[in-house]
């Protein structure tokens, strides 16, 4: 649920920005985020799980007084959280790639492809990064360009990231892991 609020944030924000005052619109999404986290907790109870609700609820609940500036930094928040999962992930060694491919992989990985995805981590801290800053960059820009790139602008970002991660694993890295 958390994941569609974020997707559609953005275009949405702007659309109701066209038709009604901007403090309207940020205390139906203060609502909505407080529903968000308030679901959040009673479904999970789990704090990884109440950080994106709980950013949307203290940036919009200042971006009421302050202005629109302050909600296009919501999504660079959310993306500066991916990042810090990855950088954590990294650091503890924690394998959160090749943990996320086992699971939804339906083939047995070889030796090869698992030691390739043991260092994946690593890209996505860079791939994140380069996201997360793409992310700061646009919300300087206009707004037709912050709203795209913050639904589905990342999505996009983030398959082709994917697709080039496969692509050096399968022409590359996984053939240097067998000699």
């Amino acid at each position: 649920m958390s994941s569609v609020f974020t997707l559609l944030f953005a275009p949405t924000f702007l659309i109701f920005l066209h038709y009604f005052e901007f403090k309207l619109v940020v205390s139906i999404y203060l609502v909505f985020s407080f529903i968000l986290l308030t679901y959040s907790y009673i479904q999970n109870k789990i704090s990884k799980n109440l950080i994106t609700p709980f950013i949307y609820v203290s940036l919009l609940s200042f971006a009421y007084f302050q202005g629109f500036t302050l909600v296009k930094f919501i999504p660079v928040m959310t993306s500066l959280l991916f990042l810090s999962l990855f950088i954590d992930a990294t650091i503890n060694k924690k394998e959160l790639i090749l943990k996320y491919t086992k699971k939804f992989y339906l083939k047995q990985l070889s030796d090869e492809e698992i030691l390739f995805l043991k260092t994946a981590d690593g890209y996505w801290v860079g791939a994140t990064f380069i996201s997360t800053l793409m992310q700061f960059i646009v919300t300087f820009y206009d707004d037709i360009t912050w709203a795209f790139y913050s639904s589905i602008g990342w999505y996009i970002f983030f398959f082709f990231a994917l697709m080039i991660q496969i692509l050096y694993g399968r022409l590359y890295a996984i053939k240097m892991y067998r000699k």
